[in-house]
């Protein structure tokens, strides 16, 4: 069903965003060679504990993982793209790091994710990071009233194909608001001028993510660490976004959400 905020709510929105914003270079500048994913984990515990927030992920149990979630952020490294399970491993240097992370503060949840590199960088991992940021940006531009979710979809992939990387539709952006989760499905592919018109006071996560070199994914034993099929690395971007009259907000980021020239 799909819910479309007031203004007063995509302000509690962004009060949420800018939490994440803030939580997520906080462990940007601890991912380090050397450091556990367990220390990151228990590091984005103790931010959400002390702000008084409420984890998305813990004890989540949707079809496609091997629920409950019993962390609460997913942390997917090299070529490991989505959904990374916090695990006892330390990062090396050259390793690509993706952090996704949902919470929610008095009742409004926001959602983001960023991929930095740990150390010294890989061959073509910065290019692989920078497509997906490419993408972010072209996908909010497009979040405009009249358009379609399919102008979005049309953005993110147009900037892939740019690039020369193939993307994978079976995970993509999605509404979100009182749940992590709501309609409408945002995929990062597709035609433009389809699927649902925009309207003012939607709320969507927009997150591109691919690896250069295939479409096709794996999951891990774990059953939620999903990593590209021939092993190359991924690289994940996602922001909480509102659509408004005057152009699409950015509601994860760690100033106060402002209108996107577009």
């Amino acid at each position: 069903m799909l819910e479309l905020k007031t203004p007063r709510e995509i302000a509690a929105m962004d009060t949420t965003g800018s939490f994440i914003a803030e939580l997520l270079e906080d462990l940007a500048g601890r991912g380090e060679p050397g450091v556990n994913l367990l220390d990151l984990e228990q590091r984005a515990r103790d931010l959400i504990a002390q702000r008084g927030a409420q984890s998305c992920y813990w004890d989540y149990a949707p079809s496609f993982g091997s629920g409950p979630f019993r962390n609460v952020i997913c942390l997917s490294v090299n070529d490991a793209v989505l959904h990374g399970l916090p695990h006892d491993y330390v990062l090396a240097d050259g390793d690509l790091l993706s952090m996704d992370i949902a919470v929610s503060i008095e009742g409004w949840v926001a959602d983001s994710a960023r991929s930095i590199i740990v150390g010294t960088p890989r061959p073509g991992d910065e290019r692989l990071i920078e497509s997906t940021q490419v993408a972010l940006a072209a996908g909010i531009a497009a979040a405009t009233p009249g358009n379609h979710i399919g102008d979005i979809a049309a953005a993110i992939s147009a900037v892939a194909r740019e690039y020369g990387y193939p993307v994978n539709t079976e995970f993509g952006g999605h509404g979100l608001g009182r749940t992590m989760h709501e309609d409408p499905h945002v995929p990062n592919a597709g035609p433009a001028g389809r699927g649902m018109v925009l309207r003012p006071g939607l709320t969507i996560a927009i997150e591109p993510w691919w690896s250069p070199s295939t479409d096709t994914i794996v999951y891990d034993p774990d059953g939620w660490t999903i990593r590209s099929a021939d092993g190359s690395q991924t690289a994940h971007s996602e922001h909480t976004i509102a659509v408004t009259e005057d152009g699409p907000l950015i509601l994860t980021t760690r100033e106060k959400a402002t209108v996107v020239n577009v």
